[in-house]
């Protein structure tokens, strides 16, 4: 690590701190508000690709990977949900500070509206999204036994798809960590674009309003 901004680069993140940070930014990143700005998707393919043995960064098994991010990612959601619970509409009256933006709690409001229950699955795979969708669930009162359901589902396919997508490309091109920048670009450019995509279509919409 050569400087303080490596440690925003999702290998460094790993190098620096293991499967332990690792654990801790995808619990803060799946429901914790101030966690939306976390690197999530191109986090997951990375230790992905450090698990494969011949890499030999996080000296964990791919299925043991797959099963500790998933239960961060579980209890994430939960904590969002619990805060969601509590703070309702409070959250609508909460002044934009770096931390926090409005327009993120109705991206997320639109998602769900569109997707119902399955925005809590399909939103892992969105940054942003993913952090604010279970928040906005305790705020609507989503039953727990449905929030439960989703949860689950929702935060094991997502480590399943892209850990595994990681460790896959791991064994097939052993040379990938030289050229990890380049597809880290990609995993954020692809996962960007639905986001991008929905806040010009409302942003049209109010202004056609």
């Amino acid at each position: 690590m050569e400087s303080f901004w490596d440690l925003f680069q999702p290998e460094e993140l790993i190098r620096f701190g293991g499967l332990a940070l690792l654990l801790i930014i995808i619990f803060l990143e799946n429901g914790i508000f101030f966690g939306f700005f976390l690197p999530g998707d191109s986090l997951l393919f990375t230790a992905g690709l450090l698990a494969y043995p011949s890499v030999g960064v996080l000296e964990v098994s791919l299925h043991d990977l797959i099963m500790y991010i998933g239960l961060a990612a579980i209890l994430g959601y939960y904590a969002g949900y619990i805060f969601g619970y509590k703070t309702g509409e409070a959250l609508y009256k909460k002044e934009d500070t770096i931390f926090f933006k409005k327009k993120y709690i109705t991206l997320a409001e639109e998602f769900y509206k569109k997707y119902g229950g399955l925005a809590l699955v399909v939103g892992r795979f969105l940054p942003i999204v993913r952090t604010f969708a279970p928040i906005l669930a305790g705020m609507v009162k989503v039953k727990p036994h449905i929030f439960f359901i989703y949860n689950v589902i929702g935060a094991l396919l997502w480590p399943l798809t892209i850990v595994s997508a990681g460790y896959y490309v791991g064994a097939v091109f052993p040379n990938a960590l030289n050229y990890l920048n380049y597809i880290i670009i990609g995993f954020i450019a692809v996962t960007t674009i639905p986001i991008a995509n929905s806040y010009w279509k409302e942003r049209k919409t109010k202004q056609a309003s």
